[in-house]
């Protein structure tokens, strides 16, 4: 079987050219764009659903994680948080889940509509029984099934190798490494004293994803996890790495993108992003935040609004949700709900500044006149979360203006001063 970037090295295949009808690309830059790396497309082909253009060109997308863990694991719940996700507008969702029946939850989140990423290394740990008995077979046996099964795109933290360690050693952080799937290849690489197999059998890898045209989302393992350690060596050696990766996978055919770059200050966003896409030949950049503050929990959702809107500012091109829960405990429906629009939010901020004149698209001006006219149905129609805005204008009353202002609003003042002026 030939892989979509091969196939577009020789034509325009049916699901690129629906891509780019999706984001308004000619069809045969389009695809030009997918052969170059500079765009992924991730869809197994064991599995129909919607198609989703991630990268140069394209809207920026919005992830969602869902998924159990050990203390928690109901598969209703991941199930809702999913579907709820999707009602507010992510484009994928990615499977995290660490406790109970894996496959079956894997295959439940499947059913749905919507691309599904998911990281293997976690399935592969569980099975093994703790990282010291894991080996590299059962690892390259669990990145097969989630393939055979029907996942689109897997994280796969290859770039976390013996440089890497080396680099962590040499100079120390005060969080050594953050990434669950990182911490298991570093603890793995430290207790065996092997090298991570993601690194040394990168071809057997490619081999495996080419099979199932797979789309390759080279982790961060190395990301910094708070701000004091954003100028650490670890996650720059890391970089590298994935620059070289980056190429390989290209040039086998195989699509990838890659992620981070983690905790940083925001006034490093830009330089990351751009050094990121410089090393790995412009792929597609795929970001949890920046988060560009440790000390805000509860609100880590506006953080990485925020870090997000600037990354995209600089070439990012799909942001995964953060929830008000994140470092503090396992997300409910609700958190959901309020990371995926927060996320939606950076998201459309991003595609603003991604555009030559972007402020100026019919949806804000139409948003402008509506306000200019108080007229709260064009309003509520134009919202990014409509519900939410009629709810809150609702709380005093059908008002013709907003309750803060009342009969002192400037909108009401202006246009009626305007509209007598006019009328003399």
């Amino acid at each position: 079987m030939r892989t979509l970037i091969q196939e577009c090295g020789s034509g325009i295949p049916a699901s690129v050219k629906a891509a780019a009808r999706t984001e308004g690309q000619n069809p045969r830059e389009f695809a030009r764009a997918v052969a170059r790396g500079h765009v992924v497309i991730p869809a197994n082909p064991a599995r129909s659903h919607p198609i989703c253009a991630i990268g140069t060109g394209c809207r920026v997308k919005v992830n969602v994680n869902v998924g159990t863990s050990g203390e928690r694991c109901d598969i209703l719940l991941e199930q809702e948080k999913a579907r709820a996700a999707i009602a507010n507008g992510t484009d994928t969702i990615m499977d995290l889940s660490t406790g109970g029946d894996l496959p079956a939850i894997r295959k439940s989140l499947l059913s749905l509509d919507v691309p599904l990423g998911t990281v293997p290394i976690y399935e592969a740990v569980r099975r093994a029984g703790n990282v010291a008995d894991l080996s590299a077979d059962l690892l390259f046996e669990v990145i097969r099934e989630h393939c055979r099964q029907g996942v689109d795109f897997l994280t796969l933290h290859c770039g976390v190798n013996k440089d890497a360690l080396a680099a962590l050693r040499s100079d120390p952080r005060i969080l050594p490494v953050v990434s669950r799937g990182g911490a298991f290849h570093v603890a793995w690489m430290i207790q065996s004293g092997e090298e991570n197999p993601l690194w040394a059998e990168f071809d057997y890898l490619l081999e495996i994803l080419t099979e199932y045209d797979v789309v390759a989302s080279l982790g961060d393992g190395m990301r910094p996890g708070c701000l004091p350690d954003a100028d650490r060596h670890a996650k720059t050696v890391e970089y590298l790495n994935l620059g070289k990766l980056a190429n390989r996978a290209l040039e086998a055919g195989i699509q990838r993108m890659i992620e981070g770059p983690g905790h940083i200050p925001l006034d490093q966003v830009g330089y990351n992003v751009r050094v990121i896409k410089e090393l790995t030949n412009d792929a597609p950049l795929y970001l949890l935040g920046p988060l560009v503050t440790d000390i805000a929990p509860g609100y880590d959702h506006v953080v990485a609004a925020i870090g997000g809107a600037e990354a995209c500012m600089h070439g990012a091109d799909f942001l995964c949700m953060v929830s008000p829960s994140e470092h503090l405990a396992l997300p409910l429906v609700e958190d959901i709900i309020e990371g995926t629009r927060v996320a939606r939010i950076a998201a459309h901020i991003g595609d603003l500044v991604r555009r030559k004149d972007g402020h100026r698209l019919s949806r804000e001006r139409n948003m402008a006149e509506a306000r200019r006219k108080l007229d709260w149905k064009e309003q509520f129609a134009l919202a990014l979360f409509p519900d939410a805005a009629r709810k809150i204008h609702a709380r005093d009353g059908e008002l013709d203006t907003c309750s803060m202002c009342g009969d002192l609003c400037a909108v009401k003042m202006m246009r009626e001063t305007f509209e007598s002026e006019n009328e003399k």
